[in-house]
């Protein structure tokens, strides 16, 4: 017999990390070549991890909701080996039992060690916010929930740093115990304690529902976006009256041509692309206190998933696209978003969001910065309304179908004026859609 490691691919060139969701296979189990052992979920996409080898699963080395950097072993797995030399003598059969049995001890040493390091995972609180850097640091260094929260941070609002932890790691063999905790606790105690949380009352009657995975990542990632950025709106009224009776003139032939829907998303992505190619500052990202100008056009896209939560797939390089496929573009990634199977790099490098809140019934939204990017735009719902129309004869009252532009931007770095100049461009490319445009 023989054992195989099952570490955990690299899926991208910015994911590090991932967080094990499910268990597909138990310890014992038989698994073949290219079957999936268990689930895992990179920053709100979830994939399978397959197996290599055929054999047997003999022991797990992290359990759900643990934390696996690329590179690391997740499992061991039992494979059949060649047989023929073992069973030629008696001597050879004796020799080659050593060997096994010290692979197997091997193993079990490494399993238990590994089991030692994620039986106590650090987890943030409240009062303390780790980073996964920290939080890495910290499970490398064997130090434990209530050490860590005994070190003083430097950082904003008390934070540890990596610079906290590696001073502390220095320092930390060269006193004896005692004395380091009683140092590490007694800034801790001249802080003023935090103000309490109101409490939330719960009767009988109440249900308490647990957030998702997803769920408590999206939080983060919308509180943390409004804590950075100084968030801005501007809004502008849309005629897209021709934009809806070329679709409609159109829509059936696109089908028959192309075997699939022509939806209003891409048409609207194709006009944000123009515009951030007319106006370069808004495809730009924050670094501290650098501004970072983005060469491509990476066009995310909001997109509604079946549980309600919302995915923000990246359409790279939408800039070079043409209408056929840009809607390709949009068709395959919104479908497979829906179906859970999307890419970790489809999720990532993303310089400016459009997201459609019209699908939800609403006719405008202030929607929260994807970050670092600098502005998103919302998409209101098209509706047919009463409109002033301007003609050489004169004005006179018709039924128009239009519809409202969000467009919310940091104010740190984009004034009132390129936003509003932006978002009204968009708006110009599509009043100025041309009835007779060919697909």
């Amino acid at each position: 017999m023989a054992k195989f490691e099952l570490k955990l691919p690299k899926m991208g060139e910015s994911v590090a990390e991932a967080t094990v969701t499910n268990w597909l296979k138990e310890v014992g189990d038989t698994i073949e070549a290219d079957e999936a052992v268990l689930e895992i979920a990179t920053d709100k996409v979830d994939s399978e991890v397959p197996s290599e080898v055929d054999g047997v699963l003999v022991e797990k080395l992290f359990d759900t909701d643990d934390v696996v950097q690329v590179g690391q072993t997740i499992a061991i797995i039992e494979t059949e080996g060649d047989g023929s030399e073992e069973t030629s003598t008696p001597e050879s059969s004796t020799v080659e039992t050593k060997p096994d049995k010290e692979m197997v001890d091997a193993v079990a040493e490494k399993v238990e060690t590994a089991k030692q390091t994620t039986q106590a995972e650090i987890e943030s609180s409240d009062e303390r916010f780790y980073s996964p850097l920290v939080k890495n640091i910290a499970k490398e260094e064997g130090i434990s929930q209530s050490e860590l929260d005994s070190i003083s941070g430097t950082g904003k609002d008390g934070r540890v740093t990596k610079n906290d932890m590696l001073a502390y790691v220095e320092n930390r063999g060269e006193q004896p115990a005692q004395p380091k905790q009683e140092t590490a606790q007694q800034p801790a105690a001249s802080k003023p304690a935090p103000a309490p949380k109101p409490a939330v009352s719960v009767n009988g009657e109440d249900e308490v529902i647990e957030m998702t995975r997803m769920g408590k990542m999206i939080s983060k990632h919308m509180v943390d976006s409004v804590q950075t950025s100084a968030h801005v709106q501007s809004f502008v009224e849309c005629d897209v009256t021709n934009i809806w009776n070329w679709r409609n003139k159109v829509k059936g032939d696109f089908a028959k041509r192309e075997g699939e829907k022509l939806t209003f998303t891409p048409i609207f992505m194709e006009a944000v692309a123009k515009a951030l190619k007319d106006y370069p500052l808004m495809n730009i990202a924050v670094d501290g206190d650098k501004i970072i100008k983005r060469k491509n056009v990476n066009l995310g896209m909001a997109a509604a998933l079946p549980d309600g939560n919302l995915i923000v797939p990246v359409i790279k390089n939408a800039d070079q696209l043409n209408l056929v496929g840009m809607s390709k573009a949009v068709n395959d990634l919104a479908n497979r978003a829906r179906q859970n199977k999307l890419k970790p790099d489809e999720i990532q490098g993303g310089t400016y969001t459009v997201t459609n809140v019209g699908t939800f019934g609403s006719i405008m939204g202030t929607p929260i910065i994807n970050q670092p990017q600098v502005g998103i735009l919302a998409l209101g719902a098209i509706r047919k309304v009463p409109a002033v129309i301007e003609t050489p004869e004169g004005d006179f009252i018709g039924i128009r179908y239009k519809m409202f532009l969000s467009h919310s931007y940091d104010h740190r770095v984009v004034n009132g004026a390129l936003g509003g100049q932006f978002v009204k461009a968009v708006a110009d490319y599509l009043e100025a859609w041309d009835v007779n445009r060919d697909i």
